[in-house]
């Protein structure tokens, strides 16, 4: 079997390296890929928008399944192209897309089938959205409407904050034309969460629950990120409440879906704030997280090539999800400036030690090979994932392999899975 991998992140690695655990697959393609999937794949000079390039490569090298890993193309319509040409995709076609790619019709869509959120208005006009931010008061949540890459969300604890944020979505165009409109929400407070599940428009079938750490800086503090480091399973996640999660969104937001005509294959992922033993939705994404992807892949026993048929066909009902009986913790290694401004360039050096190590796996994200070496090429450079029985020695692993891995420049939070613990 032939398979093609499109992204470069982090994500796409771990995907790229559970798909090469399978005995049924010969050729890997990674769309463009980083200097870690050349390991194990061949890389394309294909972007991963670059959909016409995408659908001709598929079709002229008889690719039998495509793995979509960032939202952009989603959002974009590749699915939709890739089943005109009756080439088999993993992933949900523009329209179920529009729950990422659309805050304002994700929070509509919420609100219509009764799927517990904040309490919400959007603005196309920034002096509409500051008089709202001064009579609701702060905290407050500004959002950009469109795809922003994980940093278009603003909780604001000062008016200054919340208005500045206005500014920089719509005034300064930050986020190009993501932020011509933007989403104002009521601040909830509590324990973020992340439940993913595979759908094939009918089965839902959750995955192990996670929780990934947004904030820049250790104990919360600091800018929005793409992640700085996850882990799973999360115990904030009980049994009781996953049973409720089930009841009260997936199975609303995909029977939704199909009232509206939208039938949802491939990844679900559903953001959440658990406060007082109750989950409220904070976003929509419609494919794997990332950092997420980085410990729930490696947890995964089951073919993930014989659950993405599956629900390419609508038959997951037949598959059953197998999980190893340990903990993941992964740690980002980021390159100093993000999620702003930040060289590229920086050789990284310590990689090969680090996954030496027993249940360390080293997953690049922003990396390039330059001259033979391995060199900084993104934001997020590096996801340092361990595995092991428990939460303490877990985490400890993961810092022990940060701690071999060196760039000029690299920070990352010293407290990941720290929650777990508690």
């Amino acid at each position: 079997m032939k398979v093609l991998v499109i992204g470069n992140g982090g994500r796409e690695h771990v995907l790229t390296w559970k798909i090469a655990q399978s005995n049924r697959v010969d050729e890997i393609y990674v769309a463009p890929g980083n200097a870690g999937t050349a390991q194990i794949a061949t890389n394309l000079a294909i972007d991963s928008c670059d959909i016409d390039g995408l659908v001709d490569f598929a079709s002229k090298k008889e690719i039998d399944l495509t793995f979509v890993g960032p939202e952009a193309p989603l959002v974009a319509g590749i699915v939709n192209r890739f089943q005109d040409r009756a080439l088999r995709i993993f992933g949900p076609d523009s329209k179920a897309a529009r729950l990422e790619g659309s805050k304002v019709f994700s929070k509509d869509f919420m609100g219509k089938y009764n799927i517990p959120t904040a309490e919400y208005r959007s603005f196309t006009l920034p002096a509409e959205a500051v008089k709202y931010i001064k009579d609701k008061g702060v905290p407050i949540v500004v959002k950009a409407e469109g795809l922003a890459a994980g940093k278009g969300v603003f909780v604001a604890r000062t008016e200054e904050e919340a208005i500045e944020a206005v500014n920089s979505i719509m005034i300064e165009e930050r986020f190009g034309q993501a932020g011509e409109r933007i989403v104002i929400e009521e601040y909830l407070s509590g324990e973020e969460a992340t439940v993913l599940a595979f759908v094939d428009g009918e089965t839902i079938m959750p995955m192990l629950p996670s929780q990934d750490h947004k904030p820049a800086y250790d104990h919360d503090q600091g800018p929005n990120t793409g992640g700085m480091g996850a882990y799973a399973p999360a115990p904030v996640l009980g049994e009781s409440l996953m049973n409720d999660i089930y009841d009260n969104i997936l199975k609303p937001t995909i029977s939704g879906l199909r009232e509206e005509g939208i039938k949802y294959k491939g990844v679900l992922y559903c953001g959440l704030m658990i406060s007082d033993t109750e989950a409220r939705v904070l976003e929509y994404n419609v494919r794997f997280g990332d950092p997420e992807a980085q410990i729930i892949l490696p947890l995964l026993k089951t073919d993930i090539i014989d659950i993405a048929e599956a629900v390419i066909a609508g038959k997951l009902a037949d598959i059953e999800l197998s999980w190893l009986d340990k903990k993941a913790v992964a740690v980002i290694m980021a390159s100093g400036g993000y999620p702003n401004n930040y060289e590229k360039g920086k050789v990284i050096t310590g990689i090969e030690e680090a996954e030496n190590q027993d249940n360390i796996i080293v997953f690049q994200a922003g990396t390039a090979v330059c001259q033979g070496n391995i060199v900084t090429d993104g934001g997020r450079v590096l996801a340092v994932t361990a595995l092991e029985e428990d939460y303490q020695s877990t985490i400890d692993l993961a810092y022990q392999g940060v701690s071999l891995i060196d760039f000029e420049g690299a920070y990352y939070r010293n407290d990941i899975a720290s929650k777990a613990l508690k």
